[in-house]
């Protein structure tokens, strides 16, 4: 069996303030293989943006070891893309250039990405804006200009934090159908931090379900539906899953379905 590609061994950290520490993530541990796509949901507070921070190498671990491949990570990494929940695009630029600035930043051959880039772009339903400034696209529309930045690059690593929180219903259901997309078209490593249990038994193999803080594992549980997943056609098994996750939040305290 091959070593995971994302190895988190007994990790912890703790976050110092003026007068106390907070323990944010209590010894986690878990594996993420190549090409999976990973969802972390809880409550708020339960360390889920932390441990992807700790991943991107953006947030130190106090204690435990993380590795990606076989490389222990202690600072920044850079082979990776990430998505956060404000899209973050730069307003002078048009959507083409906002997409390239990966690869400005790395100083890498743009013209060697520009069909890259327009392929993404017409994948997520862009073609025709490339030359649109940020303040002429709709939330949903700047969100997915930040998600063909994210990729651009063809980062082997995907991470996303909270990428539809601030869309609306409609929209976001439409953008995790084109992350599937896109997912199924790649098959990136993706780590897909979220608060909507159905988003993540709908976009993941394996769900990672995280206690109130301090952060430790609930349980991790296996998504056994064929995919792609269609939000009108989904089994009675998606329900089952979902609710097997909502009974673990009832069950500490996190939910009150009663």
């Amino acid at each position: 069996m091959p070593e995971p590609f994302i190895r988190l061994q007994n990790v912890e950290k703790t976050y110092l303030t003026k007068d106390s520490a907070i323990l944010a993530v209590d010894d986690v541990s878990f594996d993420i293989n190549e090409s999976e796509f990973i969802a972390i949901v809880g409550p708020s507070g339960c360390g889920k943006t932390t441990i992807l921070k700790m991943i991107a190498g953006l947030v130190p671990y106090t204690s435990g070891e993380i590795t990606i491949g076989d490389v222990r990570v202690d600072k920044p990494q850079t082979d990776l893309g990430i998505i956060f929940q404000d899209a973050v695009l730069l307003d002078w630029r048009d959507v083409l250039s906002n997409v390239l600035l990966q690869i400005d930043i790395r100083k890498l051959n743009k013209s060697k990405y520009k069909a890259r880039a327009m392929e993404l772009l017409n994948n997520v339903g862009l073609d025709g804006f490339e030359g649109k400034k940020p303040y002429e696209l709709s939330g949903g529309m700047r969100q997915r200009v930040s998600i063909c930045r994210a990729l651009v690059h063809n980062p082997p690593l995907l991470l996303m934090d909270e990428p539809f929180g601030s869309l609306d219903a409609l929209t976001r259901e439409q953008i995790s159908m084109d992350i599937q997309h896109l997912w199924m078209e790649e098959r990136k490593t993706v780590l897909l931090i979220t608060h909507s249990i159905p988003e993540a038994v709908l976009l993941s193999d394996r769900v990672i379900v995280m206690t109130p803080r301090p952060g430790q594992l609930a349980e991790i549980i296996e998504i056994d539906l064929p995919r792609p997943r269609q939000l009108n056609r989904l089994p009675e098994k998606f329900n089952e899953y979902a609710g097997h996750i909502r009974q673990i939040f009832q069950d500490s305290g996190v939910l009150e379905l009663d």
